[in-house]
């Protein structure tokens, strides 16, 4: 809009007369998208508590119902009815027509089938893949009468179609809950359903449980309706109380498991969720194979015929394998498990959009079909009143045939004539007329007086039904159950309480454990070599480095390295690079602080146990698990004192949450000093200092620090190492050094005064 800010807005036209309204763009926008909203909620996305249809979907079952399309006769081409469909009653596209039209015959899609197709319909593992309209045909199934057998009988009511031509049902008589059987699923404007199938047998006993009593509980009711039925055996996993949430939120979610079994050492799958495609199932475990994902399966194939529509193949890679963990895992990654959205909205009888609970709709329902069947009842009483009226004019022409023919034969207008000399209306006049002269013998006199008694009995029983609720509640009581005989079948989804959730494997689950040598460099260069017979010193090192530190364990675990400001940092061991070169630097991967170095590396399980110390003669026992993290810049672990350094962490054998009872903790010193005392002495800690472990004087620290310590286990023998000299202390051999934590310890003889370092050696090397 240009012009001077405080100029007056122009003036809207006035109507040149009185057919042009005038509205603002705001008002005209707001009225425009409401209408449009409306017309998708109830003439397109939602189906109708009624007969559990969306328009296109009535239509649809109409068209075929008035092209003679029912279950006996000869299939037609799906084009022609398409046709029909769209030229007469829902004029939008063929394509999206002839979808639903193929949707309703899809016996993996529709609980109970409303069409009966022939030629290519889609499959399973491609819904999507039937043939074009111009090669399929089409019939109705028998259980499309349960919306259709009424249709005639003045049970339901009429509309224009959308030329004004013809004329079209506004809802089918369903003389079952079919909102409920088939269920549906769509999205309106700011509204969407999602309704899941239902049993025949299950809902019609619920059905006629609330129709004996109204007052009926949902609880009572969930009793006859334990939960949804798909059209697949797979198993429902959503429990009993979870279902019964649903139900009475209208909302909620359904899972389903596939149903497999091991046949002769393989994993059989024999049912898919619902709408699941075995084919994108076999891509989803084809891709963690590829990804090496899944090393314990060793082949997978698709063994699916029409004898076993899913059968799909999993070959563990040996009998060893726990299939069990293996089906969990696949169900937490892969389609095998699905979750289905719940929300029963639909239209109700007001032509309002509702979401229900299961007994709401199943109360809107029975007020819809005991409507439906007053209806049916007071046309059919009608028929019969006016039935036994033109009767009873026959009779009066049979008892004065000759009267009548004479006024036949000599009036010119003998129809005003037979009224006013028998007091006749005009349908009797005219069926009088009507009557051929063959049937003006003395048996049909004998006819019409016994059809007329048969109509009167009929019409007592008509009009007593209909002036009886509870006559009529047991009518429609009668035939839900003769309908639910007709077309019930037994639960496709069994539903199972208490199954354990599906987990997935952790990445340390999924990769091989096999025997590895974690070996650091002076320089921090990082590699791994396969097996725990490797010598670590015989390998190969870069110009000016050598060998620091090593650690044994298997490759599916945590490498946990320990730097020279005691901070820790943790490397899946299958991800480091392979000893046959001379690695990587640590540095790459991790970010210590600067000038760190790195003094260690432990190897294991979170709930090992290692010694961690410094050569200040400090120290603990930490879970190896505390150690791990996912920082680059891994986590403060050991506190060091200024001018020292941690000693590499020594694992504690056997691996245990504790301390083993009898276990030792051997230290020395620099200075030849050695203490032995149990470890039980020493403290569990999550990170920290720790406690003295060796007395070491203030006024010698620095030029004698703590060499090594390492855990003895009872029977273990300790070799001293001092240069290229060693000893081994048998465990009679230790007495003199045996203490309490924190002394001085004793003195090795002389020629041990300088330790290198501690080994744990079994008995008899």
């Amino acid at each position: 809009m240009t012009g001077a800010p405080d100029q007056p807005p122009l003036p809207l036209p006035a109507a040149a007369n009185g057919d042009v309204e005038v509205l603002s763009i705001g008002r005209f926008s707001e009225k425009a998208y409401l209408d449009y909203s409306m017309y998708v909620i109830l003439d397109r996305a939602l189906p109708h508590v009624a007969d559990g249809l969306k328009p296109v979907q009535r239509r649809i079952v109409f068209a075929m119902s008035e092209l003679g399309l029912s279950a006996g006769q000869k299939y037609k081409k799906s084009a022609r009815t398409v046709g029909d469909v769209i030229g007469k009653y829902h004029p939008h596209g063929d394509s999206a027509a002839y979808e639903a039209m193929v949707h309703m015959a899809q016996p993996f899609s529709f609980r109970y089938p409303l069409v009966d197709g022939q030629g290519n319909w889609g499959a399973p593992d491609d819904p999507k893949s039937f043939a074009a309209m111009r090669y399929t045909e089409a019939r109705l199934t028998r259980f499309a009468q349960v919306l259709l057998s009424e249709l005639d009988q003045g049970a339901t009511d009429w509309a224009p179609n959308f030329d004004g031509t013809l004329r079209e049902p506004v809802l089918l008589p369903a003389r079952l809950p079919h909102v409920l059987l088939n269920g549906a699923s769509g999205i309106a404007v700011g509204l969407a359903t999602d309704i899941p199938p239902h049993n025949v047998r299950e809902v019609a006993a619920a059905a006629i449980h609330l129709l004996e009593d109204p007052k009926a509980t949902l609880d009572a009711l969930c009793e006859h309706v334990p939960g949804p039925d798909f059209p697949t055996e797979a198993r429902i996993i959503t429990s009993r109380a979870e279902l019964r949430q649903l139900y009475t939120d209208g909302s909620g979610s359904v899972r389903m498991r596939a149903r497999w079994e091991v046949q002769e050492g393989s994993v059989v799958i024999t049912a898919l969720p619902y709408q699941v495609s075995g084919s994108r199932i076999l891509e989803q475990i084809a891709a963690q194979m590829q990804a090496k994902k899944l090393p314990m399966v060793e082949d997978l194939r698709d063994e699916s015929d029409h004898e076993s529509p899913v059968r799909l193949v999993i070959e563990p890679r040996s009998n060893r394998v726990d299939v069990e963990r293996l089906m969990s895992h696949l169900f937490a990654t892969t389609d095998l498990e699905k979750s289905y959205r719940v929300n029963l909205t639909a239209i109700r009888l007001d032509g309002r959009p509702h979401r229900f609970d299961l007994r709401e709709i199943l109360d809107e329902w029975i007020t819809f079909r005991i409507d439906t069947v007053r209806r049916r009842l007071e046309h059919r009483r009608g028929k019969v009143e006016a039935r036994l009226h033109v009767l009873e004019g026959l009779l009066v022409a049979y008892l004065n045939l000759d009267e009548v023919i004479r006024i036949i034969r000599t009036e010119d207008e003998p129809k005003p004539v037979l009224i006013a000399r028998f007091d006749l209306t005009d349908a009797q006049a005219e069926a009088i007329l009507e009557t051929k002269l063959r049937h003006l013998a003395r048996l049909e006199e004998m006819k019409i007086r016994g059809e007329q008694d048969e109509l009167m009995k009929e019409l007592d029983e008509l009009t007593g039904i209909l002036g009886s609720d509870k006559r009529l509640r047991r009518k429609v009581r009668e035939e839900l159950e003769r309908d639910a005989e007709t077309y019930g079948d037994e639960r496709r989804s069994p539903i199972e309480d208490e199954v354990p959730a599906a987990a997935a494997l952790a990445e340390t689950d999924l990769l091989p454990s096999e025997p590895i040598t974690v070996v650091i460099s002076e320089r921090g260069w990082i590699r791994a070599a396969k097996g725990h017979e490797i010598d670590p010193n015989g390998l190969s090192y870069r110009a000016g480095d050598a060998h620091r530190h090593h650690a044994r364990g298997r490759s599916n675990q945590q490498a946990v390295f320990l730097d020279s400001t005691g901070r820790s940092y943790s490397i899946p061991a299958h991800t480091l690079p392979s000893a046959r070169g001379q690695g990587e630097p640590l540095s790459s991967t991790v970010t210590p602080p600067p000038g760190a170095e790195f003094v260690g590396v432990a190897l294991g399980d979170a709930d090992d146990l290692v010694l961690l110390a410094t050569d200040a003669g400090y120290g603990f026992v930490a879970r190896l698990g505390d150690l791990q993290t996912s920082y680059k810049a891994g986590k403060a672990m050991v506190t060091v004192p200024p001018g020292h350094r941690p000693l590499p962490p020594v694992p504690i054998a056997p691996q245990s949450g504790a301390a083993v009872e009898g276990t030792l903790l051997a230290a020395a010193t620099t200075a030849g000093y050695l203490l032995v005392f149990p470890l039980a002495d020493l403290p569990q800690l999550a990170k920290g200092k720790g406690n003295k472990i060796l007395n070491i004087p203030r006024k010698r620290l620095g030029d004698e620090v703590l060499a090594a310590a390492v855990p003895l286990p009872p029977g273990a023998t300790l070799r001293v190492h001092a240069g290229r000299q060693y000893v081994n202390l048998a465990p009679r051999d230790l007495a003199p050094y045996r203490g309490d934590r924190a002394q001085r310890g004793t003195q090795l003889p002389r020629s041990f005064r300088r330790v290198d370092r501690l080994e744990v050696v079994a008995e008899g090397q």
